[in-house]
């Protein structure tokens, strides 16, 4: 979502701000900011659209000072514009501000009474005011701060600046991720590490309810409240490289060629082939609790809760438990039934998706246990947690999950494992076997990207389309799912995934010749149905794309294309299948000339509900 970035040190503010934000460009924005200070006076800069627009500004009246504060908006309050763009000034105080003010209403109509003036449509533009409003009796800029944030509701990532106190800055949060770089007297404030990793690694992970006051060189951490805080600085195992495009045109196609070493990353150090099981550093639970689970739940938001849909085919399959799976952003809405006897796993890449974090708390408050998926360390979903299972898939920059869905799916099955062999469902032989294959994947998906060209081939054929439906059945239905909203996200075709049972139960009034149907047909225990499904969709004038196992040379017999998969076991072939469709979304808004990275109205990630 919505990107902050803050300075105080020695440097041009404005500089470290626009790289800052530019390392952000991938959560997505409509509009973006920079207000620097300099003796007191304070000068702001604002454009829509993307971040050239900006800079190109900044060349033409440029701003000045060493501290300062910057935003990359996604539109939530208040439709894309300059007016609507932060930093938002009310009276002395500039903010930026991430998240949602619920009451925002109100404190606009009380603060409008008191004489202030609006010039935006947005929420945050009230914090600004807020806080200028308590200047008038407090003693200081903090003492005005904490006041404020007092009468906010809702969720918030806030940096502050005020022309009355031009040697301080402030940041706060509650509810939306913010992290603080220390290097020297030099400090940097971010909503998420990539835009100051190039600055610094030593980093101060920010809680709920906590406040940064930086001032003259140094930093001190608080509650609210004003309870001082001693927090210690983390070393970020993260290099600035990580975010390069390393020759590739975009980083959504280096991020799909990988996902061979994010396999090996997540796989690394957690297989015991002796004893056909798999040590996590993170489960903190042994057989005999991990045995005390009546059920699973699985939690998740977007391509997360297709990593989800497949884990279910995976646990269930493999260790005979039940699991439920729910969409995170109407779990805590219903009443969940959840309690010390359910394991709760939410799944999430950058541990901090609103939703999902939410079901978190919901679960936790109703005595679960909780055991999250997740990409990045000491992220918000990971920190709450009982136990976390990071996926290590590194950083991921396109908005377009790729590598962090296919590492959850390793994930998940590692996890199929690790519970089977606490409830002796899996022997010995079969976690062997499953961990041999887990060791072959990462060469499989070396073998599937190399069928690119294949790929873009059917791309070029259907590129006039503008609907697609894809199909599987079993554990390939969540992949089908995930094809279809690969292609909707980047090239703007509207896809639907179904069942492929389902398809004579409505779907099929659909077909005709302008409609392509990409069939997913692994050589599993469906293939003679999905080879009957496929059969109704050619009868009625269909046009079929046929993803196949490698040598089922059968099922594409009667397919316009047929391209074949390496074969890596019933459930693991869920990974190369997924590579296969990503690269199938990936040319056909390669060659529409859309922007892979920065989709429109999306963001990488959704930090508000």
């Amino acid at each position: 979502m919505c990107g902050i970035v803050g300075y105080m040190g020695s440097q041009e503010a404005s500089q470290v701000i626009m790289n800052g934000l530019k390392m952000l460009e991938y959560r997505g924005y409509d509009s973006a900011g920079i207000c620097t200070m300099d003796l007191g006076d304070v000068e702001i800069r604002r454009s829509s659209g993307k971040l050239v627009n900006l800079e190109r500004l900044l060349n033409e009246q440029p701003l000045h000072g060493t501290i300062g504060i910057g935003h990359t908006r996604w539109a939530t309050h208040g439709k894309p514009s300059v007016a609507n763009a932060h930093p938002h000034k009310g009276g002395a105080v500039v903010v930026v501000h991430n998240g949602i003010i619920e009451n925002y209403l109100a404190l606009k109509e009380e603060l409008t009474s008191r004489g202030h003036t609006f010039l935006s449509e947005t929420d945050s533009e009230v914090v600004s005011h807020l806080i200028d409003e308590n200047l008038k009796t407090a003693t200081s800029l903090e003492e005005a701060v904490r006041r404020a944030l007092k009468d906010l509701q809702g969720a918030y990532a806030l940096c502050i600046l005020s022309q009355m106190d031009d040697k301080t800055l402030i940041a706060a949060k509650s509810g939306s991720p913010m992290v603080v770089g220390i290097k020297g007297d030099e400090y940097f404030v971010a909503s998420d590490m990539p835009a100051i990793i190039s600055n610094t690694r030593e980093m101060v992970i920010m809680e709920d309810g906590e406040m940064a006051v930086f001032r003259n060189g140094g930093v001190k951490f608080s509650t609210l409240g004003g309870e001082e805080i001693i927090k210690t600085p983390r070393y970020i195992d993260w290099s600035p490289l990580m975010a390069e495009k390393n020759g590739y045109p975009n980083f959504m196609l280096k991020e799909i060629h990988e996902q061979p070493r994010s396999i090996k990353n997540v796989i690394a150090g957690r297989l015991h082939v002796d004893e056909g099981d798999v040590f996590f550093e993170g489960l903190e639970l042994d057989d005999s609790a991990l045995r005390a689970f009546e059920r699973l739940c699985l939690v998740a938001c977007g391509t997360s809760w297709h990593a989800a849909l497949a884990g279910k085919y995976m646990i269930e399959e493999y260790c005979r438990i039940p699991v439920d799976v729910e969409i995170a952003s109407e779990f805590r809405y219903r009443d969940p039934m959840v309690s010390k006897k359910t394991l709760v796993i939410p799944i999430s890449q950058s541990g901090e998706t609103a939703d999902t974090l939410a079901a978190l708390r919901e679960a936790k408050s109703r005595g679960a246990h909780i055991v999250s998926i997740c990409n990045v360390v000491d992220s918000s979903i990971a920190r709450e947690s009982d136990g976390v299972i990071y996926t290590h898939a590194g950083l991921e920059i396109g908005v377009a999950s790729t590598k962090a869905f296919t590492t959850q799916l390793v994930a998940l099955y590692m996890l199929a494992i690790r519970l089977g062999r606490a409830n002796g469902i899996i022997d010995l032989g079969k976690g062997q076997e499953m961990i041999a294959a887990l060791g072959r994947l990462p060469a499989l998906v070396e073998k599937t990207l190399e069928l690119d060209p294949q790929i873009e081939e059917v791309a070029c054929e259907y590129l006039t389309c503008w609907d697609a439906i894809y199909l599987g059945r079993g554990i390939s239905y969540p992949i089908a799912l995930e094809g279809a909203l690969k292609l909707k996200e980047i090239s703007y075709i509207h896809a639907d995934g179904y069942p492929a049972g389902e398809m004579k139960h409505g779907p099929i009034a659909l077909i005709d010749r302008e409609m392509p149907v990409f069939i997913l047909a692994p050589n599993d225990k469906h293939l003679v149905k999905v080879r009957s499904n496929m059969e109704e969709v050619i009868t009625r004038g269909g046009r079929v794309v046929a993803f196949c196992s490698e040598g089922d040379l059968e099922t594409g017999k009667r397919a316009e294309f047929a391209l074949q998969i390496p074969w890596g076991g019933e459930a693991l072939s869920t990974v190369l299948f997924a590579v296969a469709l990503q690269l199938l979304a990936y040319n056909f808004a390669i060659l529409k000339g859309k922007d892979v990275d920065q989709p429109r109205n999306l963001a990488k990630s959704v930090t508000v509900e």
